[in-house]
């Protein structure tokens, strides 16, 4: 979700509230995608327990999420680099850009004001 889709006074506080319930939603089913993939693994292994399956389960979950959280935090950083790269090569078109454009002003003048110069003499 993009915090610049919301517009308004109230768009900051409405665009973090939709980003929190989104994570919450994000988080909630992949907590929910590693219990499955943790209760078909217990599934595979019919010599397990109840307590021992719940224990795998519980330890599956928990380093899958570790594996999740920290992908994406990877995912982030990586995003912000970017972010960061596309900003500065912006700036610097810009920047050439406005070189450009001022050079071409400035030869326009001079050629304007030749031309000027040129008409006047011609004319007495």
């Amino acid at each position: 979700m993009s915090h610049e889709a919301h517009g308004g006074p109230h768009g900051d506080r409405d665009s973090v509230l939709a980003d929190e319930a989104e994570g919450y939603l994000l988080a909630h089913v992949h907590h929910d995608r590693a219990r499955r993939e943790a209760e078909s693994l217990c599934a595979r292994m019919p010599w397990l327990t109840a307590a021992q399956a719940e224990d795998l389960t519980r330890h599956y979950v928990h380093q899958r999420i570790g594996l999740s959280r920290q992908m994406l935090l990877d995912v982030v950083e990586r995003a912000g680099r970017l972010r960061q790269e596309y900003e500065d090569r912006y700036a610097d078109l810009r920047r050439d850009l406005l070189k450009r454009h001022a050079a071409c002003a400035c030869a326009v003048l001079a050629c304007a004001g030749g031309v000027s110069t040129l008409a006047c003499l011609l004319s007495r």
